[in-house]
């Protein structure tokens, strides 16, 4: 008879390191198992083919994952010029090969070009939905549907090596940006096709690759220390937010605002989203200012009794 594991209401947020070959959705599993966590979420899915930085939420934290997915991506990423498949990347079907004449100058016009703000249309290899089903489902029967295109930004677009005919860059984007479709783009404009080969995330928002650990390495450390070892890991909720102004409120204020009353706060002349920390330090959760004093409750956790 299979014991069932209880689960516990942990709090906090890891950066993950995801390996390739494994979906978001399984790498979050696996950590949710680990940790014996209620609840779980990531921030922002990487596709199979991608490793890299993955934050994963656990509990309380998925209140405020959003505000982590509407964040700034860096990317590293390797693209082969000379051919071009459906899928934008090395699992796909190829669907046009073209000798890739190297031409670093022609090359650095290309990526001259495809800075700054610009539209992007979602590939048809993506977990966007049409009717509740994955485009990627629709694209393996062969269907392909109209979608709309997106504004997104590409902040910076470096070279990094260039062992043509692959070409490794470094990417900052925002949000809603598919680096298969820069590299497809990109690989039309210089003239011969161009898919990704390798793909991984370092950066997310202000959370950077070098706090990163891989779900094995995770495994391990509970195995020889216990789950106190691995809570360790975990970031506090509020490094979701470290770009909202700080508001303390003193017990009285904290309580009302915690039953989801509004509060008064002379001293906050700012308006918008602000982080809501009680005197002992303890988070409340996210509430927004009107610049007068006034402050409503937006987004709180549920504090252990």
């Amino acid at each position: 008879m299979q014991v069932k594991i209880p689960r516990r209401p942990i709090s906090g947020v890891l950066l993950l390191d995801k390996i390739t070959g494994v979906s978001s959705n399984s790498a979050l599993q696996r950590v949710k198992r680990l940790y014996q966590a209620e609840k779980a979420g990531h921030t922002g899915s990487l596709d199979p083919l991608a490793s890299g930085l993955l934050p994963i939420c656990l509990g309380e934290a998925t209140k405020f994952s959003q505000y982590l997915l509407d964040a700034d991506k860096v990317y590293e990423v390797t693209a082969k010029f000379g051919v071009r498949t459906d899928t934008f990347d090395a699992e796909g079907k190829v669907l046009a090969e073209q000798p890739a004449i190297a031409d670093e100058t022609k090359l650095r016009a290309v990526v001259q070009s495809f800075l700054g703000e610009q539209q992007q249309l979602p590939p048809m290899y993506s977990a966007l939905k049409k009717d509740g089903k994955p485009l990627y489902e629709l694209a393996r029967q062969g269907i392909e549907i109209e979608r709309e295109t997106r504004t997104i930004t590409i902040f910076s677009l470096d070279i990094v090596n260039i062992e043509w005919p692959q070409v490794a860059f470094r990417v900052h984007c925002s949000k809603g940006t598919y680096i298969r479709t820069l590299i497809d783009d990109m690989g039309l404009a210089f003239g011969c096709g161009a898919y990704v080969t390798v793909l991984r995330r370092t950066a997310a928002g202000h959370f950077s690759s070098e706090q990163m650990l891989t779900s094995d390495a995770i495994d391990a450390l509970k195995n020889e220390q216990g789950l106190d070892a691995i809570d360790q890991l975990l970031l506090p909720i509020e490094s979701l937010i470290p770009q909202f102004p700080i508001v303390t409120l003193k017990a009285p204020m904290a309580h009302f605002l915690m039953n989801g009353q509004a509060v008064y706060l002379s001293s906050v002349k700012t308006e918008g989203l602000h982080a809501l920390f009680r005197e002992d330090g303890t988070f409340l959760g996210v509430g927004e200012a009107d610049g007068v004093g006034n402050i409503q409750p937006k987004r709180l956790v549920r504090l252990a009794d």
